[in-house]
């Protein structure tokens, strides 16, 4: 039978503890087991470290606090990591004479796809993307509010000197930004300058595309990194993504114009839609790319509206009347 398996170990370490000696005879006695098993477990938290006794007086037994044993039993195995570690490092630094010889034949930087984490990295690419780019710039931008005023004003300098360079610019936002002020003001600006703006109820993701060569992604955990994608195929299933989406979009400044109530009653079916499907709230939110207040603020008006005690209610209720069987314009 396995020490650990039979608990003895910690009985063993137990009543060293309690007892600050070491006493075979009393310890077996106390525990109901036998001698030879009580030597048997002393052993093995001696080899564990959980058992010292100076080499002065081997049987003045005291226990170890487990702390402290995990670091002298774990120490060579860290000694170890350490050194396969630095083996590592060595071979990477071999093979890093390969790669600088490598990515000129590889594309304009030789890396077909990475992940960057630092936002100020992200930014200086992003600005070198767009000082290279000699055609057109696609971005999807998804989300409530869209981006704060310090980034549009940050995007409006690139943005601006692109057109004003004749490079043609298309983005999608998220029905919601036509509800949002400062970016308004931002398409009014660049819209003048002739950039091309329209809104879907939901969107893919957010996405940049320069000249069909380049394409920034949002990382999946990490609020300011991208996956930047330069690989041919890649980039242009992401374009035509975006062309797919662009044909069933709806010009921004059609809201702008007066269409605002349209546009919100269009927000409300969809959101009746989701309702019916069954998600939950935070779902909804990031489909519409509505906060979360907004969503549930929106729901209680239709609730409110429809008469309805519940949202299966509503559901119920919208479908009867034919509200969800509307033509979707996405």
């Amino acid at each position: 039978m396995r020490i650990e398996a039979a608990g003895l170990d910690l009985r063993v370490y137990s009543w060293v503890l309690s007892h600050d000696r070491l006493d075979i005879v009393a310890m077996a006695s106390d525990l109901g087991i036998n001698e030879v098993d009580v030597i048997r477990v002393v052993h093995h938290l001696t080899d564990q470290y959980l058992l010292s006794a100076p080499a002065s007086a081997p049987d003045q037994v005291r226990v170890v606090p487990p702390d402290i044993a995990v670091a002298r039993r774990s120490a060579p195995l860290e000694a170890s990591i350490r050194e396969r570690q630095r083996e590592l490092e060595q071979i990477r630094r071999d093979f890093d004479r390969f790669t600088e010889i490598y990515q000129p034949s590889a594309g304009s930087t030789g890396i077909l796809m990475e992940v960057v984490h630092d936002h100020e990295v992200v930014r200086g690419m992003l600005t070198r993307a767009s000082a290279e780019c000699s055609s057109e710039v696609l971005s999807c931008q998804p989300g409530d509010g869209v981006r704060s005023p310090a980034t549009l004003r940050e995007s409006l300098a690139r943005d601006r000197a692109l057109l004003e360079r004749g490079i043609k610019m298309r983005t999608l936002h998220q029905h919601t930004a036509r509800f949002h002020g400062p970016t308004q003001a931002y398409v009014a600006t660049t819209r003048a300058l002739g950039a091309e703006y329209r809104t879907a109820h939901e969107l893919f993701g957010r996405l940049i595309v320069f000249d069909d060569t380049i394409a920034f992604l949002p990382t999946v955990n990490d609020t300011w990194g991208a996956v930047v994608i330069r690989e041919p195929n890649a980039v242009a299933y992401l374009s035509q993504l975006f062309e797919q989406t662009w044909t069933h979009a709806t010009v921004f400044e059609d809201a702008a114009a007066g269409g605002l109530e349209d546009v919100a009653r269009e927000i409300d079916q969809t959101l009746l839609r989701l309702l019916a499907a069954g998600l939950k709230d935070e779902a909804i939110a990031r489909r519409l790319g509505m906060s979360l207040r907004t969503v549930r603020r929106r729901i209680a008006d239709i609730l409110d509206r429809l008469g309805a005690e519940s949202r299966f209610q509503a559901a119920v209720i919208a479908t009867r009347r034919g509200l969800l069987d509307a033509d979707r314009s996405t």
